[in-house]
């Protein structure tokens, strides 16, 4: 049975190493490994190349499955990033991923960064943008000076969910966060008003990526 189970090298066939390693795989802690590659023919030293190989392939393959996720959540988030900006925002959750990868991955995925459109000006109010005050001056001498919000995604494993936070830059400080399943223009607007709540934001300054959500009317 075990020989029928593993093929073996004769009449000029090619031996399939692939499929005898796979069964051997399957039967090892039944017959044991020694008997196994010996009906095989196979040594053991390779044997043992190709279940490291294997091991590394299944490594590789669920490392793409998790920026797989990152990159369909981070689009969810920030439908305007191209590739740069999903490469830098792939590093901020931890994976070093090289930019020709990624192209490849969000061509994979049909991730294309979202060209936002003119509207009609007779049926569209005007979104407000505010100039950069900070102009990368990120360094502040006292709290509730200088803050700065965005909206990241946070996975239980099913399924995302948008994390909106303000950050007092003076000492890291999230001084206010909210979590919803929507990102959207509500999520900002309900972190901002617990901020407004605790604390006096008279002399603050407030700094965006100016997205849709921070540039609404409201």
């Amino acid at each position: 049975m075990l020989e029928k189970a593993i093929s073996k090298s004769g009449n000029g066939e090619k031996l399939r190493l692939r499929d005898n390693y796979e069964v051997i795989e399957e039967l090892r802690e039944r017959h044991g490994i020694t008997r196994l590659l010996a009906i095989a023919g196979l040594s053991r030293a390779n044997y043992y190349k190709w279940r490291n190989e294997r091991s590394r392939r299944a490594e590789i393959h669920t490392r793409d499955h998790e920026i797989k996720e990152h990159m369909i959540a981070i689009h969810l988030a920030h439908p305007y990033f191209g590739y740069p900006r999903m490469q830098t925002a792939l590093r901020e959750a931890g994976y070093l991923v090289n930019h020709k990868k990624i192209w490849r991955l969000m061509k994979k995925l049909s991730i294309q960064s979202v060209i936002r459109k003119k509207r009609n000006r007779s049926n569209y109010t005007p979104s407000v943008v505010y100039p950069n005050r900070l102009k990368r001056q990120f360094h502040a001498t006292s709290p509730q000076q200088k803050l700065v919000t965005d909206i990241t995604y946070i996975s239980d494993g099913t399924r995302f969910y948008y994390l909106s936070a303000i950050q007092d830059l003076f000492n890291n400080e999230i001084v206010a966060w909210q979590l919803s399943e929507r990102n959207d223009v509500k999520l900002v607007m309900d972190t901002v008003e617990q901020w407004t709540r605790k604390r006096d934001v008279s002399e603050a300054v407030l700094h965006s990526d100016q997205g849709f959500q921070y540039t609404s009317q409201a």
